[in-house]
C-alpha cells in the first residue's frame, strides 16, 4: 500500500496531536541520543549533558492562540503553534551548541523551517539559546505527516537561567517588578561570562593534553 504524503492539516483531533507529536518527539530523540553515543565512543567526547522533552499542555497551545489572536481550534494548532511539540538539548560548551546544530542540518530527513540564533543575538531579558524549528516525516498506518519540531540548544549555564526565568515570570504572569528583571539580566550577562571563560578553559586543558600526549609518543619511540 501506498502512503499519502501529507501535512499537518490532516490532524483532526487532540488525540491525533499527541500522537503524531510524540511520534515525531521519538524520532528526534533517538537521533540526538546517536549523535552523542557516536561522540563517546569514536571521538571520546560527550558534548551532551542530557535532553528533555515535552508535548505542550492543550491550556498552554490555546492561551498562546489566543495570545496571537487566533481561534483556538485544532487546524489553526498545528498551523501557528511551532513548539507544539518541543525537544531541549543540553551541552556543556558554546561550541558544542553549534556542533550539534550543524549535524541536526543536516539529516536527510530533516527539512529546517526556522533557525533563531539568541546565543549571537540575546533577548532584550538576557535569554541565551539556539532555537531551530525543524519538520520529520511521521509514518502513520495509511499516510505520512511533516511534523513540526522545535529544538533548543543550550548550556547547562543558559538552562539554569531560563528555567529560573520562567518560574519567575510564571509566578508575576509575566509582570515580574522592575528591579527582579533588571537582576535577570544582570544574570544573564554573568552566564554569559562563565560559559565563555569555561568554553577558554576547556580549550587550554585540550591543548595541554595534547600536548602531553605528542611528547607521550614521542618518548615511546
Amino acid at each position: 500500500m501506498e502512503l499519502k504524503v501529507g501535512n499537518e492539516q490532516d490532524i483532526r483531533t487532540w488525540e491525533e496531536v499527541q500522537l503524531v507529536y510524540h511520534s515525531a518527539l521519538k524520532q528526534i530523540n533517538t537521533k540526538i541520543e546517536i549523535i552523542n553515543d557516536e561522540f563517546q565512543e569514536v571521538h571520546r567526547y560527550n558534548p551532551i549533558e542530557h535532553i528533555k522533552s515535552r508535548i505542550k499542555s492543550s491550556e498552554s497551545i490555546v492561551k498562546k492562540l489566543k495570545r496571537h489572536g487566533y481561534e483556538p481550534t485544532i487546524e489553526n494548532m498545528v498551523k501557528y503553534i511551532n513548539d507544539i511539540a518541543g525537544i531541549r538539548v543540553i551541552c556543556s560548551f558554546t561550541s558544542d551548541i553549534y556542533r550539534i546544530a550543524d549535524i541536526i542540518s543536516n539529516q536527510s530527513d530533516l527539512s529546517i523551517l526556522a533557525i533563531k540564533d539568541y546565543i549571537q543575538n540575546p533577548k532584550s531579558s538576557g535569554y541565551r539559546s539556539y532555537h531551530m524549528v525543524v519538520t520529520i516525516p511521521v509514518c502513520l498506518s495509511d499516510r505520512i505527516i511533516d511534523t513540526k519540531v522545535e529544538i533548543q540548544i543550550r548550556t547547562v549555564a543558559m538552562d539554569f537561567w531560563a528555567s529560573l526565568e520562567h518560574k519567575i515570570q510564571y509566578k508575576f504572569e509575566g509582570n515580574a517588578p522592575a528591579h527582579i528583571n533588571t537582576e535577570l539580566t544582570e544574570c544573564a550577562h554573568m552566564v554569559s561570562e562563565l560559559d565563555a571563560r569555561m568554553l577558554s578553559l576547556n580549550n587550554e586543558i585540550q591543548e595541554i593534553a595534547a600536548l602531553m600526549e605528542r611528547e607521550r609518543q614521542e618518548q615511546s619511540r
